[in-house]
């Protein structure tokens, strides 16, 4: 018996598992379902190609994050590098973020921009749905042409029925002077908004990150274990191979959905039946090797408009050039869905390649390698529903010390960053239940980084 047991080997499972150990503790377990740790933050190898589990950019704007990232993988071993991202429609490239770079665009479309940015509505009260947000906050015209097909696109679900209450994060506010100047002068380059800078392995993609992760752990970290039930009353975890494993306390990062299906209650089953309720997104990640040296010097493009099958492309060759053979070129497309696709996935793909060919200017014959990835849960839809339930769900699993934690766990929108220090913060939080810790005993000296990139305080929404 494991006084802790961690469930699942991704970014917030090994964070949990790495400062557990960095404070001393020891009397824990950790157990993955696949071969291979890192969930997905992981990478594969196709014909040469290096394709990670879509795109996964390291950004930092917290002071231990970074030293982090230097003392587990090292900046020297990491690029810093700074923002291409881009928004094709209507024919025409325009810089991210789309509300401050309407250049180039067609003047009837401008105009409706910049009037609707006036002309918004006054937010008398905080707006529920991302639909009415949007409005307020940017206008009609900058909701129609970009928040509106772009975030549809993503999430695969009505705007009008997901909340806004993740709004505050991501997408970099504007004013009218802004906008103005965004349409009338040629862009240049800015550092608006929480990604102008990222950091990517030099070599072996997202993959080099988990690996160098993993040797820093010294407890076994135990692979190929799929959880078949977690009896809440005994407390006690069963694997399908016939394994099993009881806690004191349980740490899970599974898929909040897929754990509430496994649990065994006392009575009412008011979590499983909770699980139904709980929605999320899947991506199918299509990856492509190019035999031709440059097909974009952009890092990526995102596609709001509804002709276009992808949602958004990335060029994992201008993030690392030892992610393709020399002299080629590799690209990733994001394609979301609701429950099922539209169509066969390889259909989908075939048809989503035709349109990036041409987008990207290279043709079939130069295609040397493809890898689709299925990834059943990508975006957390943060409809009304969640926003009532969700904390009772997580109060409930508390009473039986269950910790749900992570961008599954806890059923949220969550950085590489931000899985890392919820990690963290979960491992200081029991071991000062336990009275293994103090809260003056929370420091973890790691060594200063000798290169962090430019950290943005623009503030940031999605």
């Amino acid at each position: 018996m494991a006084d802790i047991v961690i469930l699942g080997a991704g970014l917030t499972g090994l964070s949990t598992a790495y400062h557990l150990e960095q404070y001393g503790f020891s009397d824990f377990k950790i157990f993955e379902k696949e071969p291979t740790v890192g969930g997905l933050c992981r990478s594969v190898v196709e014909n040469g190609f290096i394709f990670d589990y879509t795109g996964h950019l390291l950004h930092s704007n917290d002071s231990y994050f970074t030293q982090f990232l230097n003392d587990i993988i090292g900046f020297e071993n990491l690029e810093t590098i700074k923002r291409r991202a881009f928004i094709y429609s209507h024919a025409t490239y325009t810089p991210f973020p789309f509300q401050m770079n309407l250049y180039g665009l067609p003047p009837e479309v401008i105009i409706e921009c910049i009037d609707g940015f006036v002309q918004r509505p006054i937010a008398r009260q905080t707006a529920r749905s991302f639909h009415d947000w949007a409005l307020q906050k940017f206008g009609s015209g900058i909701t129609k042409y970009f928040f509106i097909p772009y975030q549809q696109k993503i999430f695969a679900y009505d705007i009008k029925k997901i909340s806004a209450s993740w709004t505050s994060r991501f997408v970099p506010d504007t004013n009218l002077q802004a906008i103005l100047r965004g349409s009338l002068i040629p862009p240049t380059e800015t550092d608006v908004g929480y990604n102008a800078y990222f950091y990517y392995p030099k070599k072996d993609g997202i993959n080099f990150l988990i690996t160098q992760f993993a040797k820093h752990i010294k407890a076994p970290i135990y692979t190929n274990y799929t959880v078949e039930q977690v009896d809440l009353v005994n407390k006690i975890v069963t694997f399908s191979n016939g394994d099993f494993e009881a806690f004191n306390t349980l740490i899970n990062t599974l898929p909040l959905d897929t754990f509430l299906k496994i649990i065994k209650e006392p009575s009412s089953n008011s979590l499983r039946k909770a699980s139904e309720k709980l929605l999320c997104n899947s991506v199918i990640n299509f990856n492509v090797g190019v035999n031709k040296p440059s097909i974009s010097e952009k890092h990526w493009i995102y596609l709001p408009e509804e002709k276009f099958i992808p949602y958004r492309l990335g060029f994992y060759n201008n993030f690392s050039k030892k992610m393709t053979p020399e002299g080629c070129s590799s690209l990733y497309g994001e394609i979301a869905y609701l429950k099922k696709p539209p169509i066969q996935i390889k259909d989908l793909v075939v048809s989503a390649i035709n349109q990036v060919k041409d987008l990207c200017n290279f043709h079939t014959e130069e295609i040397i390698a493809q890898k689709i990835i299925p990834i059943k849960h990508a975006y957390v839809i943060f409809d009304f529903w969640r926003e009532k339930h969700l904390p009772e769900i997580h109060k409930n699993l508390l009473s039986y010390q269950i910790h749900s934690i992570g961008r599954y766990g806890a059923w949220k929108y969550a950085s590489m960053q931000e899985s890392v220090l919820d990690g963290k913060a979960m491992a200081e939080e029991l071991l000062t239940s336990l009275g293994y810790l103090h809260t003056s005993d929370i420091t973890i000296n790691l060594k200063s980084p000798e290169n962090p990139a430019p950290v943005t305080t623009e503030k940031e929404i999605e």
